[in-house]
């Protein structure tokens, strides 16, 4: 069973599994590093569809259906989201598969936050088999969140490429490697950034904040970990985020990376300073850090999805834009916790 351990943290007793994973990217992201590990990469970013929403929501319901085919198995429910306003590109996707679904909404967090909920939903008894999935596509998040693409503004190099693609996990109570341990629960963090166009500075205090807590919750020192994996906070919010957590006394630079900084290549895409998005840190998830802990490359890493909460009436007003953050550990080992 879970319990809740420190301030922020819930550890499971017993195993919660991800038994698949799957990941569809767009165009952009196919002739990226990790082009070659997505399970589909889209010829066309409408996907066929007459919009950018539409396209999403047709990513979401081809995703999960390579889930569902390799996992073997329907799920009981499916926890998901997307950047669009009221998740409809998460609604419109899952409206024809026909299984309960919970729409859930932390900005580029949300795959964290549904692994979370996955996992306690199945460690319950709730569930058998629970989908955790998320989507993000360029072109509707940036007519939602900044300018219409068609006014041809110049994007700063503080400004990070919102990742066209989907990706998800089925969560099971099947005892097969790798398990969810633990889960941490971030802080909403306000570090008084307002500006749109640099979501590294206004997330990565929440994930410091996180990964500060996860590491005291559970009493692990940082190096514990193979890997470090933040979500999206690109080139500059992890400079941010290295030294926030040095100036608490954590030193996380040699097992550190970012799924914003591993899903383009700087040099060639013209993405500035990295990816961002639902879909970066699950398609980079199921593509590549999934595969390599089946493989035994990694058995253990902390998964830290991170979002920036804001709303379009939010950012006409000037107001801040919020951080929040969760930290999922995934390992190949059942843990013996002491609770």
């Amino acid at each position: 069973m879970a319990k809740h351990i420190g301030a922020e943290t819930v550890v499971f007793s017993k195993p919660v599994s991800i038994i698949a994973a799957a990941s569809t990217a767009g165009t952009k992201e196919g002739e990226g590093p990790l082009g070659k590990l997505f399970d589909r990469v889209l010829t066309d970013n409408m996907a066929g569809e007459e919009t950018w929403e539409a396209a999403e929501s047709a990513m979401v319901k081809d995703n999960l259906s390579i889930l569902f085919e390799k996992s073997g198995v329907r799920p009981d429910f499916i926890f998901a989201g997307d950047l669009q306003n009221q998740c409809c590109g998460t609604n419109y996707g899952v409206k024809d598969i026909k299984i309960p679904t919970f729409g859930i909404f932390d900005a580029c967090a949300t795959f964290g936050e549904a692994l979370a909920l996955a996992a306690m939903t199945v460690d319950g008894g709730a569930a058998e088999n629970v989908a955790a999935g998320v989507s993000s596509h360029f072109c509707s998040a940036e007519r939602q969140f900044r300018f219409p693409l068609e006014l041809g503004n110049q994007r700063p190099q503080t400004s990070t490429y919102t990742v066209t693609g989907a990706g998800a996990a089925m969560v099971s109570n099947k005892d097969v490697p790798p398990y969810i341990t633990a889960f941490t629960i971030g802080k909403i963090v306000d570090y008084g950034v307002n500006d749109a166009n640099n979501m590294g500075a206004a997330m990565a205090p929440a994930a410091a904040e996180c990964i500060s807590a996860h590491l005291r919750d559970t009493v692990r020192a940082a190096d514990y970990y193979d890997l470090i994996v933040t979500g999206d906070l690109g080139y500059v919010g992890k400079e941010l985020l290295l030294q926030l957590l040095k100036n608490e006394g954590i030193d996380i630079a040699d097992n550190h990376t970012d799924c914003g900084i591993e899903i383009f290549d700087k040099a060639s895409q013209d993405t500035h300073a990295g990816g961002s998005g639902c879909a970066c840190s699950a398609a980079v998830f199921a593509a590549m850090l999934y595969k390599r802990l089946k493989k035994g490359e990694l058995n253990k890493i902390l998964l830290v999805p991170t979002g920036a909460l804001m709303s379009p009436t939010s950012i006409q007003e000037g107001k801040s834009i919020l951080g929040a953050a969760y930290a999922v550990a995934i390992e190949n080992g059942v843990i013996k916790w002491n609770i």
